[in-house]
């Protein structure tokens, strides 16, 4: 009961035109932590005044964001770093109380198609053909140039949801597939592109001398083309960069989550200046 009277004490400061008082009294908001939420959502719908609307809402924001830091902070400690668990948890940045179960059985009914063509007896080559197709001819997925004003096209829910996305939330999506399918395609660590990579069996990330050797060839994710270690020569060649051994390396699944949030959080610059600041904060806990 001494709560609820708190709560509603502090509720009714949330309006308070003196913005040291509104700090202290959303920080207090804050600690209560997201059993609170449906007091301020109740608050936001009777509500007329639009600049408290807005109060109420970066408060629920910062709620779901402290909830969303500590599950980033235990998926970077967990013993093994799943792909699809960590671009949900970037996707609960603009959608909070985003419903996985539709997302798992989505990727799970492109990931079963995939399976039933493979088989122990197909080439690399035969593989990735087989990958691409479902995903991109009978699935009808299709790639967009990366646009920092479709914060959409960077959340794999919402590419899968319009079968549309840009090289990187394309490129998440085939990563995890792969993975779930025992598929050896990793991501590599070309300059200004999000390339995946098919790697030789027997690769290593800790220990090899020349990652280029061991790469069978390169995969667009944007439309599942495959490129070989020439066109690969002749890239680097036309944006004037000498190939580096450390762009070849498969890359950890935080790196890739990582620069998902980086790359995400670009969408912020312009408007929205706190959501950029945050999504950095989230990206430097994946260390």
């Amino acid at each position: 009961m001494e709560s609820n009277k708190v709560i509603s004490a502090l509720l009714h400061l949330i309006d308070d035109p003196d913005q040291e008082v509104f700090d202290v009294v959303s920080d207090k908001i804050v600690d209560f932590g997201k059993p609170i939420i449906p007091n301020l959502e109740h608050l936001w719908e009777t509500t007329p005044d639009e600049q408290t609307q807005e109060r109420i809402e970066l408060l629920i924001h910062r709620l779901h964001f402290r909830d969303l830091t500590e599950d980033i902070r235990e998926w970077n400690v967990s013993g093994h770093h799943d792909l699809l668990i960590g671009s949900l948890l970037v996707s609960r940045f603009q959608y909070p109380d985003l419903s996985t179960a539709p997302v798992l059985k989505e990727v799970e009914k492109i990931r079963r198609n995939i399976w039933l063509e493979l088989n122990n007896y197909l080439t690399p080559l035969e593989q990735i053909n087989i990958v691409t197709s479902i995903l991109y001819s009978y699935y009808g997925l299709k790639g967009t140039e990366i646009n920092y004003k479709e914060p959409n096209e960077f959340m794999l829910h919402k590419t899968l949801e319009a079968k549309r996305g840009n090289q990187i939330s394309n490129g998440v999506l085939y990563l995890l597939l792969c993975e779930l399918l025992d598929v050896p395609v990793r991501a590599v660590n070309v300059p200004k592109q999000f390339v995946l990579a098919y790697f030789k069996p027997g690769y290593s990330s800790e220990n090899l001398a020349d990652p280029f050797d061991h790469i069978d060839f390169f995969i667009d994710p944007s439309t599942g083309q495959v490129f070989t270690h020439q066109d690969a020569e002749n890239y680097f060649r036309r944006i004037g960069v000498q190939p580096a051994s450390s762009f070849f390396l498969p890359r950890k699944n935080k790196q890739v989550i990582r620069q998902l949030i980086e790359e995400f959080s670009k969408c912020f610059i312009e408007k929205d200046n706190y959501k950029q600041k945050e999504l950095v904060e989230l990206a430097g806990l994946l260390d």
